[in-house]
């Protein structure tokens, strides 16, 4: 009888570049980030609209919440309706996520600030150190620190220990 050891090992070459199960959950950030913080937004252009409470930045636009890092080239953001707090944000064109030492890219990203859940959906990548897993959608509550990704989970498996 192989020892559990080899069995496992055996088991992972041989799932090689397999995609993995559906849903997948992984810690996100080794720092948890708080979304009652203030979000700090610099771009190179804003359009405001009054009528429906909204703001657009445009341009190189990069948006620093504690620890989080969120840069795209156009951030919608949709104010409460007291405009006095950010509902929720709205990343396109390509968005990169930094959160401690993780980073995710994906299509599109929307941020619910109350929730603290962060929504990347089209090609998504996270990276952890030397491993990579890539997904349709990713799902990133950072209160827990933890994300949930979904559709077409992929990864490759280092079975020598390397990473």
């Amino acid at each position: 009888m192989l020892p559990l050891r080899a069995t496992l090992l055996s088991i992972l070459l041989s799932l090689g570049a397999a995609p993995l199960a559906a849903q997948t959950n992984v810690a996100f950030g080794a720092i948890k980030a708080d979304p009652t913080l203030p979000v700090e937004v610099t771009a190179d252009q804003l359009d405001v609209n009054q009528e429906d409470g909204s703001a657009e930045f445009t341009g190189n636009v990069l948006i620093g919440q504690g620890e989080m890092r969120l840069s795209a080239p156009r951030v919608l953001v949709i104010y409460s309706q007291d405009s006095r707090n950010i509902q929720r944000m709205e990343a396109t064109g390509g968005v990169t996520l930094v959160n401690g030492p993780d980073a995710a890219e994906a299509e599109r990203a929307d941020y619910s600030i109350d929730t603290g859940v962060i929504v990347m959906s089209g090609d998504v990548l996270l990276t952890q150190g030397a491993n990579a897993l890539t997904s349709d959608r990713m799902t990133v509550n950072l209160t827990q620190g933890t994300a949930q990704m979904n559709g077409r989970v992929k990864t490759i498996l280092n079975a020598d220990g390397q990473n």
